[in-house]
């Protein structure tokens, strides 16, 4: 027998191996395309607040250091309030001040009222010796006509008569000018209490400072990188470092506008952490952006000019991680992930 024809033919064998192991993993791959849409333009996402001190001044204490847990709530740094303090305590030796002016304007309006109530006793008093004079005159005009008093007496009570009338109009000039006095008495009443207002607003407004200068966490979390240290001086809004919520997560995936017909609100999707490859992880589609990414860029893109060339958009989509506390330890803001979601 011929030994050529006897030969095993294990070339051929292995490259047809090749062939049908390179064309299932081909048609595998171009299957999972057609039935998925895919993207690694993602990342984890979480809440990152900015700790930002409302008043000026000196650092007196840092209560955290790099990347420490904090609690909502708890005292993370201390501002020095010691010029606060001694402003306080001038604002509240002006508020003393004006309320004794306003004792002072009070005091002020009894004693005027008194001297009103003494005006207004004179008139009547006057009008009573206005009163008899006329009487007086009168009898004594009779008197004359008769020859029983002389005509001195007569013009002694005429001169009464005069006097009283005299006397009567300048009670009733005082009694209108301590009058109108009252008004202006009562408006430097108000102004007083005008003034004590202001100054306990400033009071006020002293506190609120005092208790800026005690920077508390706004959430539960991890600290950043701090910026400060103790002794330092800081303006009123210069980032301080930030608060990043270790236990709320989830993701941001930009998928190209072509892939949206299968992303709809409630669905689920397969997550593929980088830092952890192997380890499974499911979202639910959250919600989906009404812009695209590049609306909400610093310079959008503008093709009014005519120089246009199409570029296919990205639309953010929101996913909520499932069972998130279960990998609580292990995710971090930032983290890029790979996003796969049937098309069916």
């Amino acid at each position: 027998m011929d030994s050529s024809k006897k030969k095993f033919p294990v070339k051929q064998i292995v490259i047809i191996t090749l062939l049908l192991v390179a064309g299932y993993f081909g048609f595998k791959k171009i299957y999972f395309s057609v039935t998925h849409e895919t993207t690694d333009n993602a990342q984890v996402e979480t809440q990152i607040v900015p700790v930002l001190p409302r008043v000026s001044g000196y650092v007196k204490a840092v209560n955290v250091r790099d990347f420490d847990s904090v609690k909502q709530g708890q005292l993370i740094v201390e501002l020095d309030d010691a010029e606060l303090q001694s402003q306080m305590v001038e604002a509240e030796a002006d508020v003393q001040q004006a309320k004794t002016e306003v004792i002072n304007a009070e005091a002020t309006l009894q004693n005027a009222l008194s001297t009103l109530a003494v005006y207004k006793a004179n008139i009547t008093l006057n009008e009573l010796r206005k009163r008899k004079a006329d009487d007086d005159q009168q009898r004594d005009q009779r008197l004359l006509n008769d020859g029983a008093i002389t005509k001195k007496q007569s013009d002694d009570s005429k001169f009464m008569v005069e006097s009283s009338q005299q006397l009567l109009i300048i009670s009733k000039n005082e009694y209108a000018a301590a009058q109108s006095r009252i008004a202006i008495l009562k408006a430097n009443i108000q102004k007083a209490n005008d003034a004590v207002r202001i100054k306990e607003a400033k009071i006020g407004q002293l506190q609120l400072k005092i208790s800026y200068t005690k920077i508390y966490s706004p959430l539960s979390g991890k600290i950043g990188k701090k910026n400060i240290s103790e002794g330092q001086f800081i303006q009123s809004g210069t980032p301080m470092f930030s608060v990043v919520n270790d236990s709320t997560f989830w993701i941001v995936a930009n998928f190209k506008e072509s892939q949206l017909e299968a992303l709809i609100p409630g669905k689920k999707v397969d997550v593929r952490i980088e830092a952890y490859p192997d380890m499974a992880v499911t979202g639910t589609i959250a919600s989906l952006s009404e812009a695209t990414g590049a609306k909400f860029a610093l310079l959008p893109p503008d093709n009014s000019s005519g120089n246009f060339v199409k570029v296919t958009q990205r639309i953010p989509i929101k996913i909520w991680i499932d069972d998130v506390q279960k990998y609580h330890d292990m995710l971090r803001a930032g983290m890029s992930v790979f996003i796969v979601a049937e098309k069916k």
